[in-house]
């Protein structure tokens, strides 16, 4: 019996499958729970600030809140579904339901990765491989932040986009209407969607011209679905984008990133790959393996390799968006291996609901015997961040106003709110400007001149920065406490 023949039968055992499904994304919990991952991102707690702001206040911002540098600029919180779940899990569960939540998102896009590849290709085994190499490549290139949820979102519509392309079936789309509804209210990327979905019919709807101009090519897949139906769906998930608090106002959000220059310099995750990582180049594999695919039947689908070289482009410029290309990769590859007579591949109810219980009782097992606890949780965040420093100006009501490093603004914005931050990790809202500004200010580089340290009365800056060491020698300013995380000045 050949080896495939092995695979065939095994992926007609239902146990193996109970078993090998929850264990792959028990294994991915597990990875975020030993390295406290779902506590690690500096951006997470302006996050969960903000969403208490709107729970609190039953609205959303429309001003820089939080912060005394930008208190008055106009600010859309893009996120601000995610912040309000993330909110409700904080103060319903504490740390725990904060993590468990954020753990639970982590595995989630595993999870819509696999039903992608499963769906496209109704073979198991085939998603299951395909789901943790594309796991390993991107998954924890980043930490649990809203653009999990495009992830999630970004698997779903591909899914979409790619089973009306080979059934014809335009009606498929409407999907998409309430799918870019959701995905509006909780991330900006969602622009991402957009853009494929207009690849999408822009290409059905070229290949339908030149054939009408009788210029086709028998080495290019036809058109398959209906251009004007497409259309109007499109158009209805522009319009389902501005069924938000913002309304089409959070467009402006996409124009204000894309005029952003210095975050691409000095945040590392903005930055191109620098492949001095195995995840860089587990990902270029998989994203050959995405460019054979689509080279080897009879007929070139130009949406794919338009796709493919587009999400090549953006991941391979800003590392933060490996995710985009290995989701395409992936979703490309499952057309040499696909089992036609059988797509799409769905579990029963039944099996769907064995396979997620029994991943939730791993990843609890998984959680047991990992320390996953308050205390420890409240030790992760006290090694990661000036936690003794801030209780320390709290506990004696140090006055303000504050200049803090860009890294533990969000982190401040939560643990001592009563210090509005000067800046934080919402690049949109502070600009290059203060970014620039503040990054130099960081490095020593003629700090003297920053208007928001010179009316600061209080500092709070890492031990070893380059600041804190000048400020040491500053007359302007004196230390009263310090520890091996932080240093915190006041002015004299």
């Amino acid at each position: 019996m050949s080896f495939t023949q092995d695979l065939k039968g095994l992926s007609r055992i239902p146990l193996l499958k109970v078993i090998a499904l929850p264990a792959l994304l028990a294994s991915l919990a597990w990875i975020s729970l030993a390295n406290n991952y779902a506590v690690q991102d500096p951006d997470l707690w302006w996050h969960l600030k903000v969403g208490d702001w709107i729970v609190a206040n039953h609205s959303v911002p429309h001003v820089g809140i939080l912060s005394r540098a930008t208190e008055a600029k106009p600010w859309i919180a893009y996120s601000w579904g995610y912040e309000v779940l993330l909110s409700r899990a904080y103060a319903w569960f504490g740390l725990i339901g904060l993590a468990t939540f954020n753990i639970l998102v982590t595995v989630s896009v595993a999870s819509a990765l696999f039903c992608m590849l499963y769906r496209l290709s109704a073979r198991f085994w085939f998603a299951w491989l395909l789901t943790f190499v594309g796991s390993y490549a991107f998954l924890y290139s980043l930490l649990p932040r809203p653009v999990f949820f495009t992830m999630i979102f970004f698997a779903v519509e591909l899914t979409c986009l790619f089973e009306a392309q080979r059934t014809g079936r335009t009606a498929i789309l409407v999907r998409l209407i309430p799918l870019f509804f959701l995905w509006a209210n909780i991330h900006i990327q969602f622009i991402y969607g957009l853009a494929v979905l207009g690849l999408f019919i822009a290409i059905e709807l070229a290949q339908r011209l030149v054939t009408a101009l009788g210029m086709k090519s028998d080495g290019i897949q036809a058109a398959s679905i209906q251009p004007g139906k497409a259309s109007a769906i499109s158009l209805a998930c522009i319009l389902a984008t501005c069924l938000g608090p913002y309304t089409y106002h959070i467009y402006g959000v996409f124009a204000e990133y894309s005029r952003s220059h210095v975050p691409y310099t000095i945040i590392l995750e903005l930055q191109s790959l620098h492949f001095r990582a195995t995840t860089h180049y587990v990902l270029l594999m998989l994203v050959a393996a995405g460019f054979y695919a689509i080279g080897w039947p009879k007929k070139l689908d130009l949406f794919r390799l338009a796709l493919l070289i587009i999400s090549a482009l953006v991941a391979f410029r800003t590392a933060r968006d490996a995710w985009f290309v290995c989701i395409v990769a992936a979703a490309c590859i499952t057309d040499v291996t696909a089992d036609f007579a059988n797509i799409p591949g769905t579990f029963k109810v039944r099996d769907a609901a064995i396979v997620a219980f029994a991943a939730l009782v791993l990843i609890f097992l998984v959680a047991r015997n990992t320390a996953f606890t308050t205390r420890h949780l409240d030790l992760a965040i006290s090694r990661a961040y000036p936690v003794d420093a801030a209780n320390f100006i709290r506990r004696n009501r140090l006055t303000g106003p504050l200049y803090n490093q860009l890294n533990w603004g969000g982190f401040l914005t939560w643990y001592l709110p009563d210090y509005p931050v000067s800046i934080d990790g919402r690049n949109d809202l502070y600009g290059d400007e203060l970014d620039k500004r503040s990054f130099r200010s960081e490095q020593g580089d003629d700090y003297r001149s920053d208007p928001y340290l010179n009316n600061a009365n209080l500092v709070l800056l890492p031990a070893q920065g380059a600041l804190a060491l000048m400020l040491l020698r500053d007359p302007q300013f004196r230390l009263v406490y310090e520890d091996q995380i932080a240093r915190v000045f006041v002015r004299d």
